[in-house]
């Protein structure tokens, strides 16, 4: 468990891992919440109330210019500590500034950057890459992905509880099955050395299935495909586990990467899956498929692509290009 200087904020941490939340989800809300606090003087948040809350976002708005999105997340954060851990539910929160940052357009690579940039990769990070851009992965699902998800004979991978908590399945390339089937048989030889100390408990497991199938989190299909290092100790119970890689370390092979195949572009995770998208829509892929690859709630969200295509906005070429 992270240290804290503050009881209220260990509490706040305490109150998430207990109830299941993510990792990642836990990290931001604190983020935000401290973020609030700080920002009112240090003032306990049970002697403010939704004024404060506006005050906040107005400011995010205003002074930091944050997008949609951002404002919508540390309202998230904040509702979660009103109404769920201090059980003080908020009112009707409208009285702030909305944040009106214009979205930015992907960065997007070229099908011959993508090939430079894999050929500086080897071994498992080849993978990792090659699953981001040939899959169109967003980072955390990669690296949450178990060795139950790869499915071999339909050439596709299974995706959980993806942005939104959503479900979906996406493309796999057949030229990387060879080496899945490599990085699995890594995975046994990890798995068959962690089952021989006494203290491994297995793997995390979803709650329901984990009583379900209590033996499932011994079991190699249940284990991550990219395991850790390293074992450690389980947050919410201080069980013994095998977790995933982690995900923080992905941009940083890919920002040496991108230095060394002389890419003058900011390539991140995301930077792949941009590129995949772009490049099914330049390979004539409708874009309702496109979007059902992406797992895209709404079809909105995927026509930004269209942006970004080689000949222009929507795929309309120049009337200078028919001089």
């Amino acid at each position: 468990m992270p240290e804290f200087r503050s009881p209220f904020l260990e509490g706040v941490y305490r109150h998430m891992i207990t109830h299941g939340y993510s990792k990642r989800t836990v990290a931001t809300y604190i983020y935000w919440i401290k973020y609030f606090i700080r920002f009112h003087k240090m003032r306990h948040p049970i002697e403010m109330g939704d004024t404060e809350v506006e005050q906040f976002l107005t400011f995010l708005a205003v002074d930091r210019k944050v997008a949609t999105a951002t404002q919508g997340l540390a309202l998230n954060a904040i509702a979660f500590l009103y109404n769920k851990f201090l059980e003080k539910p908020m009112g009707n929160v409208r009285g702030y500034r909305p944040a009106s940052r214009q979205r930015k357009l992907p960065v997007v690579l070229s099908r011959a950057e993508v090939s430079a940039l894999l050929s500086q990769l080897e071994g498992t990070h080849l993978l990792l890459a090659s699953l981001l851009y040939g899959s169109g992965l967003r980072r955390i699902e990669l690296v949450r992905l178990r060795v139950k998800d790869v499915d071999f004979n339909q050439l596709q991978l299974r995706v959980w509880f993806g942005k939104g908590s959503k479900h979906r399945v996406t493309t796999l390339a057949p030229e990387l099955v060879p080496a899945l089937r490599r990085q699995i048989r890594r995975v046994a030889f990890t798995l068959e050395t962690d089952l021989a100390n006494q203290q491994y408990q297995g793997v995390s497991m979803p709650e329901a299935l984990a009583r379900k199938y209590p033996h499932a989190a011994r079991a190699l299909n249940w284990q991550y495909l990219f395991p850790s290092s390293a074992l450690s100790l389980d947050p919410r119970s201080s069980a013994l586990r095998r977790h995933h890689l982690d995900e923080s370390s992905l941009n940083k092979l890919l920002r040496k990467a991108t230095r060394d195949a002389g890419i003058d572009k900011e390539v991140t995770c995301h930077a792949l899956r941009h590129s995949f998208a772009t490049h099914l829509l330049e390979s004539g892929t409708d874009i309702r498929t496109v979007q059902e690859q992406l797992g895209h709630q709404d079809v909105k969200t995927t026509e930004i692509y269209t942006h970004v295509l080689k000949r222009g906005a929507k795929g309309v070429r120049s009337p200078l290009s028919g001089l």
